[in-house]
């Protein structure tokens, strides 16, 4: 009998451990604080970032995961979300209308105005090219029109818990677009319901073809990892504005499970895909991993920035 209620013991604490962590970061002594845990990770280039297995909100790692930072193109995730909680179809052609309002940023498009694609196909290369005219004639569409789109991405993140969030744009050229990475956590499971966001964030090339006039042009993803098998991308959005940094978030595999990763603030193009290599690593081996001083100067900046702004929740790895 003891022996039996040792075993029933055990696989109850296994049950508490979603992934397999590397040793020291098993240690559950209540007395371990969470920057000693935060000290424990993987060196990041990212200034911000969370890590959780996929459909969990509980972190297994986070870096200034707290802090309200601009997002950028990441917030096309909620955009996806919003356009398909809406019930509208994705066969309705959408006419790519002129703006009504000045793009917050650089809004160049290849697009037409006045020309028209199906509903499915501009969530499509809104999430998977970052097209900013596309998100944005997706929240023109919307029933009760963009005011009313943008309305439904906050009530979305509150009903999602996601207290450090605000969107006043679809793009995210916008800064003053913001989110918290632990935050993110929770939109990318929530988007992660959806095959379509999973399907259109991981679709490597797509030629999309307009009418109106009828003509086609070419889009590739952003995230060059959803073209490596061995990382088994499952969503992927990228996001860069100067205000926020070369951004990333996704779902692959990571330690036979799939991850949650979020990076913010990253300094140059492939800082997130190296973050993204180090967290895998540290998850498989418990290497904390290096990056470069120039990255490391980087982070003292932003940091400094953010204090400076009033946000000074600071842990550094």
């Amino acid at each position: 009998m003891h022996n039996r209620s040792m075993a029933i013991c055990w696989v109850f604490l296994l049950a508490l451990v979603p992934l397999a962590l590397p040793a020291h970061q098993q240690d559950s002594s209540p007395n371990t604080s969470t920057a000693e845990k935060q000290e424990a990770g993987p060196n990041l280039a990212s200034v911000n970032a969370a890590v959780a297995v996929a459909g969990e909100n509980e972190l297994v790692f986070g870096k200034n995961a707290n802090r309200s930072v601009p997002i950028a193109s990441v917030t096309k995730v909620m955009t996806a979300l919003v356009v398909l909680e809406s019930g509208e179809s994705l066969d309705e052609w959408l006419t790519f209308h002129k703006r009504h309002t000045p793009a917050a940023a650089n809004a160049y498009s290849r697009i037409r105005i006045d020309s028209q694609m199906r509903r499915s196909d501009v969530l499509r290369i809104a999430l998977m090219s970052s097209e900013n005219f596309a998100a944005y004639t997706l929240a023109r569409s919307h029933p009760g029109g963009f005011d009313a789109f943008i309305e439904s991405m906050n009530a979305k993140a509150r009903e999602l818990g996601m207290a450090g969030t605000h969107f006043v744009d679809p793009t995210g050229l916008s800064a003053d677009n913001v989110s918290t990475a632990s935050d993110l956590v929770k939109l990318v499971n929530a988007a992660a319901a959806y095959p379509e966001i999973r399907e259109y964030t991981t679709t490597e090339y797509f030629r999309a073809r307009f009418r109106n006039p009828r003509y086609s042009l070419s889009f590739g993803n952003t995230n060059a990892l959803v073209h490596r098998d061995s990382w088994g991308v499952a969503l992927s959005k990228t996001g860069y504005l100067s205000e926020a940094g070369r951004c990333l978030v996704m779902i692959s595999q990571m330690n036979g499970k799939k991850v949650v990763t979020v990076l913010l603030d990253s300094l140059g193009t492939r800082s997130p895909m190296g973050d993204a290599g180090r967290i895998k690593r540290w998850l498989d081996t418990g290497a904390r991993g290096s990056v470069a001083a120039a990255a490391r100067r980087y982070e003292r900046e932003r940091n400094a920035s953010y204090a400076t702004a009033g946000n000074n929740t600071v842990s550094v790895n």
